[in-house]
């Protein structure tokens, strides 16, 4: 037996359980994993809250993505080998918890230059930074984008990659300590949304022209000052929506600009494209041990205590990544 937490009911921070559970042995083309560490995303609280439409069944141990050594490996495993270091971005739940079983075609070799807490905080997120400027957009040195949360565990990494690009990042964040982070993290222009309109702002810096791209994570709250913010030809980039979904865009709202709309899914990484997920986790890995990318690991928290992390993160208290450590509870 090893301990997780389960989820036995939608709701708020409250209905983590600290509990008991069996981890069976690995079956063909599994791994068994002890976990060192295991990121929190915005994700795992809209399946906590019943929100998302990937919200697993009842009940579920919650988590998608964690750095441990294997332990155990299943018939056809050649990937990976007991004693290996990997960490993973999985669109299967189920990180919570000291111990897991995982596909290994999900687990990516983590370098020895690389320490396994900034892999657990980096790997989910990283990974949907990396297809942010690279497939949703590619972004390339002059371009201006704006970056909403910039500030927030994909948004700082969005900040500090566009950055080393050689781009222009415009960054919204909601306070003034969050601001000092996103000027730290390669924002040359930092709005506080609360106090500022940041259409306004975006086309008093761009003197009219408006952005490249608009990285938007926030979603229903931002959605239409977004579009208003791009450039003839822009694109408009989702990637989540924790103030909401939009509303439905009619077609002839993009007319005008001819604007371009599309989300970006980590999914197009994680199922079905092992190819792909290497490459794009070499490149991550690589940019940050030669520090192009520095990891903000802004909170640690207890396994035991994830229903005091969840808090803080849905409370918006939270600044970089979350992290839950199994061995200190």
């Amino acid at each position: 037996m090893v301990k997780a937490i389960r989820v036995h009911q939608n709701g708020g921070p409250e209905v983590l359980t600290w509990e008991d559970v069996e981890v069976p042995n690995p079956k063909e083309g599994e791994i068994r994993l002890k976990q060192k560490a295991i990121g929190l995303n915005f994700l795992d609280v809209y399946m906590r809250q019943g929100l998302h439409n990937t919200s697993p069944p009842l009940p579920y141990t919650p988590g998608m993505e964690g750095a441990g050594v294997v332990t155990a490996v299943g018939p056809g495993v050649t990937s990976c080998k007991v004693g290996d270091v990997v960490a993973y971005a999985s669109p299967e739940v189920g990180s919570y918890a000291q111990e897991r079983i995982l596909p290994a075609d999900l687990a990516v070799p983590v370098p020895s230059s690389v320490d396994p807490v900034e892999a657990a905080a980096i790997i989910f997120k990283g990974l949907t930074a990396h297809l942010l400027i690279h497939k949703g957009f590619k972004v390339e040195p002059g371009h201006t984008i704006l970056v909403h949360a910039a500030a927030g565990g994909v948004g700082y990494l969005l900040c500090q990659w566009a950055s080393a690009i050689g781009a222009t990042v415009i960054g919204t964040v909601s306070t003034k300590e969050k601001a000092v982070q996103a000027k730290e993290d390669g924002c040359e222009h930092v709005i506080l949304y609360k106090d500022e309109d940041f259409v306004e702002r975006v086309m008093e810096i761009t003197s009219g022209k408006g952005v490249e791209v608009v990285y938007d994570g926030v979603g229903k709250d931002t959605f239409n000052g977004s579009l208003a913010c791009l450039k003839k030809r822009g694109y408009m980039v989702l990637f989540g929506v924790a103030s909401g979904a939009p509303e439905p865009v009619p077609v002839v709202k993009l007319i005008p600009k001819s604007l371009y709309l599309t989300f970006a899914s980590i999914t197009e990484y994680t199922i079905d494209n092992r190819e792909e997920l290497l490459v794009a986790a070499q490149d991550l890995f690589s940019n940050l041990a030669n520090g192009v990318l520095k990891v903000r690991v802004n909170h640690k928290y207890p396994l035991s205590q994830a229903t005091q992390a969840h808090a803080a993160i849905e409370n918006r208290e939270t600044t970089g990544s979350i992290v839950l450590i199994p061995d200190e509870e």
